[in-house]
C-alpha cells in the first residue's frame, strides 16, 4: 500500500491498483463516497456542534430530522427523544448537527440517520448509555464515555 497527499485528501493505493481516497470535511474524515467515519471524539464533537449552529434546514429537511430522531430514544434521558432530549446539553448538540449535516449534504434517509447516530452514540460511548437517566442523577458534567451529557455549553465540552 502506498499512500501520497494531493488536495483535500490523503490517497492510499492498495495492491491490485485499487485507490482509496479520504477527505477531510471540516473535521470529519469520510471516504470518497461523502461517508462519515468517526475518528475522533474531541474533534468530531466540536465539528458537529458547530453544524448544529450553522447548518439551517428548510421546513421539509426538518420534518425529516424530526422523523428521524423522534425514534430513536435521548441517550442521557431516554423517557425523551434524541430530536427533543430534555435539553441542549451537548450529546444532543452532536447528533442535532450531524443529522443535519447528514441531511443536507448526503441527503440521508430516515433510516441511514438513525443508523449513523446510533453509531456515533456507541462511539463516543463504547460502553453504552446504560441508564438512560443521565440527565437526572448528575450526569450533564459527566463525559460521553462516563455516560453523561459531555456539559451543558457549547463553550464548555466535557471530554
Amino acid at each position: 500500500m502506498r499512500f501520497s497527499k494531493r488536495g483535500p485528501g490523503i490517497r492510499a493505493i492498495l495492491s491490485g491498483g485499487v485507490v482509496l481516497t479520504m477527505v477531510l470535511l471540516g473535521g470529519a474524515y469520510a471516504a470518497s463516497s461523502g461517508e462519515i467515519v468517526f475518528s475522533d471524539v474531541k474533534e468530531q464533537t466540536r465539528q458537529f456542534m458547530e453544524w448544529e449552529k450553522t447548518i439551517r434546514l428548510t421546513p421539509q429537511q426538518e420534518a425529516l430530522k424530526k422523523e428521524a430522531l423522534s425514534a430513536i430514544p435521548a441517550p442521557c434521558c431516554s423517557d425523551n427523544n434524541a430530536y427533543t432530549c430534555c435539553c441542549s446539553c451537548n450529546v444532543s448538540r452532536t447528533i442535532w448537527g450531524l443529522t443535519n449535516r447528514l441531511i443536507t449534504q448526503q441527503d440521508a434517509s430516515p433510516e441511514q440517520i438513525r443508523a449513523k447516530v446510533t453509531e456515533w452514540v456507541g462511539f463516543v460511548n463504547p460502553g453504552g448509555y446504560k441508564s438512560g437517566d443521565a440527565c437526572y442523577t448528575g450526569g450533564c458534567l459527566r463525559a460521553f464515555k462516563h455516560d453523561g451529557c459531555g456539559g451543558m455549553s457549547a463553550g464548555h465540552v466535557v471530554f
